[in-house]
């Protein structure tokens, strides 16, 4: 699963025509109606805004709209862009300045989605990795030692806590929760407690 790293703008100037295309992350559904809805407030001297956005764990929610422009010019190619790149929890909008000449049908598609495809290029991309986090819970004359190859064979926690044992919380890949586990049980002689706690996600930024 994959997301934009972060709200984009991109601009491209077609035939005296302005298109600009604004990114925005959203959460849900409902995010994405409201950032669509404002943009257009913010920019109702335009000839259209143009509307795509997909949301999801799977980006399995999908939406597009022409504002105006002849059908399946404009929110299409603006979809096809999102889906085709893998994105999830994604809006675009697609603002244009009308300049006068008109394009025809597929001069819009071209403009449309390569104006979504610049703000994704400008956004970057960020790749959803599902994690865990697991508390390990180890007595105090093992904590020193356990600590420490944790750092070195895994990761530093993301929290200790001093008390009648040490426990350390440890964010690890879902898929590799057992893994983990089983290494702690080694490495502590079969004395630490291991409690697996909530799951979530980590971005890592996507290589073009």
């Amino acid at each position: 699963m994959r997301m934009i790293g972060r709200g984009a703008t991109h601009e491209l100037e077609i035939r005296r025509s302005r298109f600009v295309c604004t990114l925005a992350r959203v959460a849900s559904e409902e995010e994405a109606v409201a950032f669509i809805a404002a943009h257009r407030r913010a920019h109702r001297d335009a000839a259209h805004n143009c509307t795509a956005y997909v949301v999801g764990e799977h980006g399995e929610i999908t939406k597009s709209s022409d504002d105006g422009e002849p059908a399946g010019t404009a929110g299409i190619p603006m979809l096809e862009v999102l889906v085709r790149r893998g994105l999830t929890g994604t809006a675009a909008v697609v603002t244009r300045y009308f300049g006068g000449v008109k394009l025809g049908a597929g001069g819009l598609v071209r403009a449309y989605g390569q104006a979504v495809s610049g703000a994704v290029d400008a956004a970057g991309t960020v790749e959803l990795r599902p994690v865990v986090t697991v508390t390990v819970a180890v007595g105090h004359a093992l904590a020193g030692r356990f600590l420490g190859d944790l750092h070195a064979r895994w990761a530093p926690p993301s929290d200790v806590r001093y008390g009648a044992d040490v426990e350390a919380d440890v964010t690890v890949p879902a898929e590799r929760a057992e893994e983990f586990a089983a290494w702690a049980a080694e490495a502590t002689a079969g004395r630490a407690a291991v409690r697996r706690g909530a799951a979530g996600h980590v971005e890592v930024p996507v290589t073009p």
